[in-house]
């Protein structure tokens, strides 16, 4: 049964329609993220959510209750921004309980709830500590609980992660599905970072111009997109219209569709010298470009004057190819995926 409900919401300002009659369901418990470009849209859903936002049609409700035109302080939703907005002149202790002493809340009642969230989000010892003297995570941390301490029906994160450096994102995206989970809360993420959505989330709503293109898990997601913009936003998928494909020397092309999709780490890439390595789909071409990914070597290689991106583990012996290299390409058959052109 749905927790949140998100029927035909349409938001326009000055006659631009930011948001296009978005309908969402969402369990209680489960962990969504809002996965676009900047200006698709998904920020703009979750301030509608909060009540920062209003909304030109549409409804939202929660538990079965209708929040819609609820000012934000009576919808019992927490929302943890990309700025931490922390008081610079608190403690992390009086960050976090700021809120609940808004609420009238006593000392004697506030103290262990505030407690209770340092050791949830692993700063006990130093709840004294003043923002700059703590790190950008640990900042992250205390906006997470301060929101978190209030007991919200509903967690929205609206980028939460994009002011920090990679290492410190990945790290504080685990404690913060972790934190999730222990506590069973309803959480809706938004981020235009596809590794991030497909790291952390039960599903995920891939939005673009207002409206949501694919729903599904984050292994629907990234191994059956159902249209040129979603394989084009969540990875490094091939894409090709059959015209692209008149002409290219490659043995077979589905009989099927007008357009494919083919993950570059689906594709096998072996020197022409090999033998042995037979699919259906075979094709020669020259490496214009080998680039070093860590554990992964992307080539893209040229046939006919179509680029074609193959992703590789980094093993030994794959030095042997590199720029200039004639190369045969294998895509299994099963690996073309038929998709829809977009917009």
């Amino acid at each position: 049964m749905s927790f949140v409900h998100i029927q035909n919401v349409t938001k326009v300002y000055n006659k631009n329609k930011v948001l296009d009659q978005v309908s969402l369901s969402i369990s209680e418990g489960e962990f969504i993220t809002l996965l676009g470009p900047s200006g698709c849209g998904k920020s703009t859903l979750l301030r509608a959510i909060s009540g920062l936002n209003d909304i030109t049609e549409g409804s939202i409700t929660v538990g079965g209750k209708d929040i819609t035109n609820l000012p934000p302080k009576k919808r019992n939703v927490g929302m943890v921004f990309q700025s931490y907005a922390l008081f610079p002149n608190m403690t992390a202790f009086d960050n976090i309980a700021f809120g609940l002493k808004m609420d009238g809340l006593s000392k004697k009642e506030i103290e262990p709830m505030v407690n209770e969230m340092l050791d949830i989000i692993d700063l006990k010892g130093k709840e004294n500590r003043y923002p700059s003297q703590l790190s950008g995570g640990q900042q992250q941390r205390v906006a997470l609980a301060r929101a978190l301490v209030k007991k919200p029906t509903v967690l929205l994160l609206d980028e939460p992660l994009s002011a920090l450096d990679a290492k410190i994102r990945r790290s504080l995206r685990t404690q913060i599905r972790l934190i999730q989970k222990r506590l069973n809360m309803t959480t809706i993420f938004v981020t235009h970072d596809q590794e991030e959505a497909l790291t952390i989330s039960d599903r995920i709503f891939v939005m673009n111009h207002g409206t949501v293109e694919q729903v599904g898990t984050p292994l629907e997601i990234y191994t059956s997109p159902k249209t040129e913009y979603v394989a084009k936003f969540i990875g490094n998928y091939n894409v090709w219209s059959r015209d692209q494909l008149k002409g290219i020397p490659m043995n077979g092309v589905p009989s099927q569709g007008e357009m494919f999709a083919v993950r570059p780490e689906a594709i096998q890439l072996v020197s022409t010298e090999q033998a042995g390595h037979i699919g259906e789909y075979t094709a020669d071409g020259t490496i214009t470009m080998a680039t070093i990914l860590g554990n992964v070597m992307r080539f893209d290689v040229d046939v006919a004057g179509l680029n074609i991106r193959v992703d590789m583990l980094n093993e030994h012996g794959i030095g042997r190819l590199n720029t200039g290299s004639r190369v045969k390409l294998v895509i299994p058959s099963i690996e073309w995926k038929n998709i829809q052109k977009s917009d």
